[in-house]
């Protein structure tokens, strides 16, 4: 290996006292391929197979914390049966090196009425275009208890650690934000109100931690920085949603971008990297985790050498590279892929779903060199 990409492989040692054997994160990919119940299928066993040998940490695709929040294919973690598939998760990531952590989330006005198995659709507040009913006080208190169990089953199963997810749109974001959150109660209304719900699940799952005498149990949170729309998120409301976070015992934080250069859309200086700016604002007080359509292996290295991340997911280079890590450190970084190519699709071990969404141009999949990209979002 190149000794430049040495200080990629330098470990880190969390607040909590565990250390990562290097700065390089297996972002949360969702591949759309999974059982009636969750579970595991042979094509995404055959996709998880063998392609996060080297890297760090492993952060598990969507996992669904309640019925009422599937949005589309993905594993679950409401109930003892979801234990034994969990269990396989953690496996395949230790079988390969990596800490292993689950992301725990729920799709509120996005969840697929077809798919929440007679639990309908809820949201903050009652949206006419999806359908969503408003989730009453007692509620909201039961899903912040259903994150905890699902961090107790993640646990129980063998992980390293959880990580919430507030970012995308979903849940609990949509309590963060403007966009979505229009009630008056303790839910809702301020900004102070805003964040109630994302810091109970804080709360809840350090509960579950201190429970089980598991400081070890690694936590993280994911989020979206800004969202476009008049009453979108700001850069200034997530700079208080991350004060607000390092307040609590997490160990990282973990920035949802499309792009890792992309620039502050308001809320804070407009000539600034929105990465540049966060990592300002936190000022060495925790981890943060950067990410941003990194394919090669000196766009990773130059990313890092930016110092606004202390560590880097990746997402669509990992999907296009099986042995990324492996390219890397033996001096072949030049056959890293920067697009798929259909001629040797079987080289990557997609999903069906995966495939088709290529083949449309979707740019939650990495471009194709036979097709074009048709569908790009900037929303976050």
């Amino acid at each position: 290996m190149k000794s430049k990409y040495n200080v990629v492989f330098e470990p880190y040692r969390l607040n909590n006292g565990v250390e990562i054997k290097n700065r390089l994160v297996v972002a949360p990919l969702t591949i759309y391929d999974s059982g009636e119940n969750g579970e595991l299928t042979d094509d995404a066993r055959r996709f998880w197979n063998d392609r996060f040998e080297g890297f760090g940490l492993y952060i598990m695709p969507f996992t669904n914390v309640h019925p009422s929040g599937i949005g589309f294919e993905s594993p679950n973690a409401f109930d003892e049966s979801h234990l034994e598939n969990l269990r396989e998760y953690a496996e395949i990531a230790h079988k390969q090196g990596a800490k292993s952590i689950v992301q725990l989330a729920h799709s509120g006005i996005r969840a697929d009425r077809r798919m929440t198995q007679g639990f309908g659709i809820v949201g903050p507040t009652a949206e006419l275009y999806s359908g969503a009913r408003g989730l009453t006080d007692s509620e909201v208190r039961d899903l912040i208890d259903n994150f905890a169990y699902a961090a107790e089953l993640a646990l129980r199963a063998g992980h390293d650690g959880v990580e919430i997810h507030g970012a995308n749109g979903w849940l609990i974001q949509q309590f963060f934000s403007k966009n979505y959150n229009r009630r008056n109660d303790y839910w809702g209304g301020s900004l102070e109100n805003r964040l109630h719900f994302p810091l109970a699940i804080v709360d809840a799952i350090d509960a579950v931690r201190k429970k089980y005498n598991r400081p070890d149990f690694i936590l993280g949170y994911r989020f979206s920085p800004e969202e476009p729309g008049e009453y979108g998120l700001t850069m200034k409301e997530t700079f208080a949603l991350v004060d607000a976070l390092i307040e609590k015992p997490l160990q990282y934080l973990h920035v949802s971008l499309w792009d890792f250069y992309k620039n502050v859309r308001r809320g804070a200086d407009t000539s600034q990297k929105r990465m540049k700016v966060l990592h300002d604002h936190i000022n060495g007080r925790i981890p943060l985790i950067g990410v941003g359509n990194l394919y090669t292996a000196d766009q990773i290295l130059n990313a890092y050498r930016t110092g606004w991340s202390e560590f880097i997911a990746l997402g669509k280079t990992v999907m296009l590279n099986p042995d990324l890590i492996s390219l890397i450190q033996n001096d072949r970084e030049n056959e890293i892929e920067t697009s798929f190519d259909w001629e040797k699709k079987e080289k990557y071990r997609y999903t069906k779903a995966m495939l088709e969404g290529t083949r449309q141009g979707i740019d939650f999949y990495p471009p194709s060199k036979q097709f074009d990209l048709r569908y790009q979002s900037e929303e976050y």
